[in-house]
């Protein structure tokens, strides 16, 4: 069977209606978005970092899977399919992928600020100052901010090294260091990029170039493998 390595970003969440991150002006009830998305955001005003997090946890929560998550799913019928997901949302799995590799972490869970090894599902979409962990230290919310190192990082190109058929879905190719991960990926696997707009680097290395959204991009794409 086939390994089929998908990369996914927020284009692949924009069709649940779940926005972008950054959002068109950078800006959340008046903060720069690394502001509440930073280590010195975090020390700086936490209150206001958990409610941006528990406003997006909300969203997420309330949010279906796509038409596109539907096929990455049905996929696996065909194909050994790893996805490596730059989103927070657990909308992959709702939909059913198996093996799903979180890059920036997870907004359904909470870690320890002591420990970052003791992380927690959270019970609803609120976390709040006071909950603790184990330890009792305050639980923030188990994501890789601004500035921070992004973990899973040698494990996701691992996986991308092991491609038969690469896919990019709904992410610039800008970002590093998920952007990084497609100098991985073997010379014989055939390469996939599915944006509306395809990122210069890729048609410079040699993907094969969808331009759609991503639940009508996949849906070409299935016609194409």
């Amino acid at each position: 069977m086939q390994r089929l390595v998908v990369l996914s970003g927020a284009g692949m969440s924009a069709e649940s209606g779940i926005a972008t991150f950054r959002g068109v002006d950078g800006l959340w009830n008046g903060y720069r978005v690394e502001e509440v998305a930073s280590p010195g955001g975090w020390l700086r005003d936490p209150a206001s970092v958990l409610e941006f997090y528990n406003q997006r946890r909300k969203v997420a929560m309330e949010a279906q899977p796509n038409l596109g998550h539907r096929i990455l799913a049905d996929l696996e019928k065909e194909y050994d399919v790893q996805i490596v997901t730059q989103n927070v949302d657990n909308l992959h799995e709702h939909a059913g992928s198996s093996n799903v590799l979180h890059l920036h972490g997870q907004l359904s869970q909470s870690r320890s600020t002591q420990d970052p090894s003791l992380i927690y599902e959270i019970d609803g979409w609120q976390l709040r100052l006071g909950d603790l962990c184990e330890l009792g230290s305050q639980l923030r919310p188990n994501i890789v901010w601004f500035g921070e190192m992004v973990p899973m990082i040698h494990t996701a190109a691992e996986i991308c090294a092991s491609a038969d058929i690469f896919v990019v879905v709904g992410t610039s190719l800008l970002v590093y260091p998920a952007a990084g991960l497609v100098d991985f990926v073997p010379r014989h696997a055939r390469k996939f990029v599915i944006d509306p707009t395809i990122p210069d680097s890729a048609r410079q290395n040699g993907f094969q170039a969808i331009e759609e959204v991503a639940g009508r991009g996949l849906e070409s794409l299935r016609h194409l493998l």
